[in-house]
Parts: structure tokens; sequence; C-alpha cells
């Protein structure tokens, strides 16, 4: 199972905050640093810097590390034009050496968009939406060389684009379609996906959306196989009861609900969590780490929890 860690720097972490965990997290193995793409705190408390883009972010954090991969969960298809995020996403993908992966969802949290102007249409039209931004981001990045792309959507017209810049990666960075929707989300993971993952959703209903999501593979002829499988939860680990306690009340939580819904205890009991969705077929977990100031927890997390998955 491959470790990823998982941020969300709207809750008010400065770029050099997530610099920080991001080296960090490459200096000690994990496989990944994922953000967020966010743009309005959620919940009470004081809204600190306030937020960070996402693209720019990972595009300067590309710079300062080697080898962990970078990427969101999730980017918001109502954020950014199709043409655009696949600008974006490939100059990244440049500037990091062909490290990048792309989460992309359909959006959800309206304030956000009312508090920066931004278009919040009916659940219905935003997943119209992203169907067409996932075919032409990927169609962009597929493109032969000295051809041209061309899209006629309800939402989107793209004419002779020559589709430049092209990604390091061939065919393209991987994309990543996640959520708990039974019909719509495994039909867009099955069509445009090579990754799936169920954010914060337990064993079982993470085997029930794993079963959906094969189906619609095996339904649009993909092998079910081809798809890498992932959840993401929020992690609180502890070497014994008294810091368990104290990373739980860092975060406004308490350890027994943690527990409960998440990955939390001491490293024996975050093994034993995370072999529990190995042996679900989960082949990644992001690691939600929401005290971004503690990297003694991603020290305990790398030394004694990693070696043993």
């Amino acid at each position: 199972m491959r470790l990823r860690i998982f941020v969300e720097p709207q809750q008010g972490a400065t770029y050099a905050t997530q610099l920080a965990v991001a080296r960090t997290a490459e200096r000690l193995g994990f496989d990944a640093f994922f953000r967020s793409d966010h743009f309005l705190r959620m919940g009470d408390g004081d809204a600190g810097p306030g937020p960070t883009d996402s693209w720019v972010t990972l595009g300067a954090i590309a710079r300062e590390t080697s080898t962990i991969r970078l990427g969101t969960l999730v980017t918001s298809a109502t954020f950014r034009l199709p043409g655009i995020l696949a600008i974006q996403v490939a100059q990244v993908d440049e500037m990091s050496g062909g490290r990048v992966e792309l989460g992309l969802g359909a959006g959800w949290f309206g304030a956000e968009h009312t508090a920066y102007g931004l278009p919040f249409p009916p659940t219905g039209e935003r997943f119209e939406r992203l169907e067409e931004q996932l075919s032409i981001v990927r169609g962009l990045w597929t493109t032969p060389v000295g051809a041209t792309f061309s899209h006629d959507g309800r939402h989107y017209q793209v004419v002779d684009s020559p589709a430049l810049p092209r990604p390091v990666q061939t065919p393209h960075p991987p994309i990543i379609i996640g959520g708990g929707g039974p019909k719509r989300t495994p039909r867009l993971a099955a069509t445009f996906a090579q990754e799936f993952n169920l954010p914060f959703h337990s064993r079982a209903a993470t085997v029930e959306q794993f079963g959906r999501v094969r189906a619609a593979c095996e339904s649009a002829g993909r092998d079910p196989g081809d798809l890498t499988y992932s959840a993401a939860q929020v992690v609180c680990c502890g070497a014994d009861e008294k810091e368990i306690t104290r990373r739980a009340e860092a975060i406004g939580r308490q350890p027994d609900e943690l527990r409960e819904n998440g990955v939390a205890g001491t490293p024996d009991e975050v093994v034993e969590r995370l072999r529990s969705f190995a042996a679900i077929g989960t082949e990644a977990v992001y690691l939600q780490v929401l005290d971004l100031s503690d990297l003694e927890h991603l020290e305990l997390i790398a030394a004694e929890v990693a070696p043993h998955l």
C-alpha cells in the first residue's frame, strides 16, 4: 500500500507551510503530496492567511522537490476553463519532471463560489461540465504532434487548438476521479480515470463503491484492473494515548471518534486499520494531515507505520 500525504490549505496554510510539509514528506519517503483545491475555510476559526491557488502552489513546490508526486484531490471543474486547466497541469508536469496527477471533480462548496464571484451551476449542469472538461483535457493532452483538437459541446467549444504544451508523462498525467455517487461517478471513472478515490467513507461503503466502479468498467468494456483504487482518511497517530489525545484536540476532534471514522490510534492500531483497507483492494491511502505545524506526526508515521505496509 502506498501512503500519500493530503493537506487542506484553505484552513489556513501559507505556501511556506505547505512547502515544509511537502519537503518533509519527500524526505521521509511518502509516495505523494496532494492538496485540496478550495478557496474558503470550512467551519469556525480564524480565516488565517487566506487561500492559496492549488496549481500555482504545486508549480512552486515542483521546483523545490525532486521525487515526490504532486496533485490535487480534487480540482473543481467550476474553477477553471478546461483549456487553461490543461495548460496549467501540463506546465507543472514539465516543471516537476513528470510527477503530476490531476484529481478533477464537479465541485460542491457553494459558499466559496459566492465569496469569490465564481458561477455555481446546479448539480446536473456541474456534472455535464465535468464530463466535457475531462474530454477536453484528455483530448488536448493526447492530440498527436502537428494535429489540432476540436470539441463542440453544450458548455464548451474548442476549435483547432494546437494542443500545446504537451505534458511530460505519456500518454498524459494520471487523472483521478472520486466520490460516492452511485451512477455518474463510477461511469466517469470507468471512462476517463487512471485512479478512483473514495474519501472519508467506512470500509463497508468503500467495498460497495469499488464494486460499482468495477461494474462500470466492465459495462464500458474496460478491465477493472486498469484502475488504481484508493481511499482518503484523516490520520491521527500517537506513540501513546496522551499523544493521540493531544493531536486529536489540535484538530478539534476526539480520539474515539477518529478511531471510528478515520485512521487513528497507536502505530499498531493505524497499521491494522490500513491493512483492513488493503484487504478490500485499496492500493493507496491519502492520509489527511490537518495540523500542518506538527511535522513530528509525519516522522512517526514514516518510522512506525509505513514499514509495515
